[in-house]
């Protein structure tokens, strides 16, 4: 059973109201924090699994995007640096100073321009399932994305969704699971949506990768198609001292389908970050 999270809002600096959730009780103030971001379209509960795994280790904070989750739905347009201040709000209102910090897809972006523009917040960097730089067709290939939410709704994309989200096996292992988050993309705004693809296609987060000396773990999935190994090869080469792992039996949702390579990537930086 996966102990349920605290939930509550902070406000962003334009005033949007920021959702998250955190797991810890009142005995484990000491505990070292983390703070997550998730990928399109979800929300933070996709780090449940993640949190269940690393239970008595370490606080973890999860943030709903703007435009995502319970987090208010404010027009585009969306930059990655817009995102990382609004989880420097979100880690102000729970009174984290600092904390190791981890993203997966979208949110590995958003932690990449987080870990460069807010260098003293970040004790880790874990990077799952991202990449730094979508490629030269990349903004005509997320506008298609963003026309089709917006002219057919978000029930048009779920097959393209659940065929790169997570492996066949585990699809067939537990239908649920795939169902449950194809629930939560459908019900997605689709103007937000557009909105966040808009920022993906124009993100080009090379030039600060030079900028990041934290502790780096990058992460991606054996069968990950929508950021392949390639490009996770490239954002950790990016990076001084970066790490890079591949996930044996995972797709594009690693926290989802193998939370347990995730917890044990961020319980390694645990043990290296400052008590």
């Amino acid at each position: 059973m996966i102990k349920a999270p605290q939930t509550g809002f902070a406000t962003a600096v334009d005033g949007t109201r920021l959702a998250f959730r955190l797991w810890h009780a009142p005995d484990e103030e000491g505990l070292p924090p983390v703070a997550l971001v998730h990928s399109l379209a979800l929300d933070g509960s996709m780090w449940e699994g993640v949190a269940a795994a690393l239970a008595g280790q370490a606080r973890l904070l999860a943030i709903d995007c703007r435009g995502h989750g319970a987090s208010g739905r404010s027009p585009g347009p969306y930059t990655t640096a817009q995102f990382a201040d609004d989880l420097a709000a979100v880690m102000d209102s729970v009174g984290w100073p600092a904390a190791i910090v981890g993203g997966c897809s979208m949110g590995g972006c958003v932690a990449q321009d987080f870990a460069a523009r807010h260098p003293g917040r970040v004790e880790g960097l874990v990077l799952v399932d991202t990449t730094a730089w979508y490629g030269p067709g990349a903004r005509e290939a997320w506008r298609e994305r963003a026309e089709t939410a917006l002219r057919q709704g978000m029930v048009a994309l779920s097959g393209f969704q659940a065929a790169r989200w997570f492996t066949s096996v585990f699809n067939a292992a537990a239908p649920e699971v795939l169902e449950r988050w194809l629930s939560v993309f459908a019900a997605n705004d689709a103007n937000c949506y557009a909105a966040a693809c808009a920022m993906l296609g124009e993100a080009d987060l090379r030039p600060l990768l030079p900028r990041i000396s934290t502790p780096t773990m990058v992460l991606v999935g054996e069968e990950d198609a929508a950021t392949p190994p390639a490009m996770a090869r490239d954002l950790a080469a990016g990076i001084a001292g970066a790490r890079l792992q591949v996930i044996q039996g995972a797709k594009h949702l690693s926290p989802i389908e193998r939370p347990d390579a995730i917890a044990a990537a961020l319980a390694g930086l645990l043990r290296r970050a400052p008590q």
